[in-house]
């Protein structure tokens, strides 16, 4: 067993690089750090929330990580820690993203009750209303052929949705 210890809080997120050679973890101490999973090494710490970091996902080509924050924003870094895009638009806590498979697409999970379809530019393709009435969307993912998403909710279920 190795341990990777830096963080000065909770941890919330974890997510590992697609060639599994590194791990994300993001805190509540608003940090996101990343590891190299064979030695537990701090390869990294990107910071740039102004909230718990709640979600975390590589894309596909493991160059760039998305991270959902308490501050409402998905941010997207090189994995060099450089920032490259801010992504506002939820409402409410971001507690679950997804790359689409091939890279080009991230889905969002709020505590706003929505999932929304990003570009990786920023631009919102769509938005999919949950369940106003009911509990908050949690968590999110993609198909392995992109062309499906599944939710989970507060409100005991899973759906799938059509992109």
């Amino acid at each position: 067993m190795t341990d990777f210890i830096g963080h000065s809080n909770s941890v919330y997120s974890l997510a590992f690089s697609p060639d599994g050679k590194m791990i994300a973890s993001g805190s509540e101490d608003k940090t996101i750090k990343l590891w190299r999973t064979t030695d537990g090494t701090l390869l990294k710490t990107i910071d740039g929330h102004s909230n718990s970091v709640y979600s975390l996902a590589f894309s596909p080509d493991g160059k760039t990580i998305a991270s959902g924050s308490g501050d409402k924003t998905i941010k997207l870094w090189r994995t060099d820690g450089t920032l490259l895009k801010t992504i506002d638009g939820h409402e409410n806590t971001i507690c679950g993203l997804a790359f689409r498979p091939d890279g080009k697409m991230i889905a969002s999970a709020s505590w706003d009750n929505t999932v929304k379809l990003w570009r990786t530019d920023g631009t919102l393709l769509k938005i999919i209303s949950v369940n106003p009435d009911l509990d908050l969307v949690y968590s999110v993912a993609f198909s392995p052929d992109g062309k499906t998403i599944a939710s989970g909710s507060g409100d005991k279920t899973v759906k799938l949705w059509r992109t």
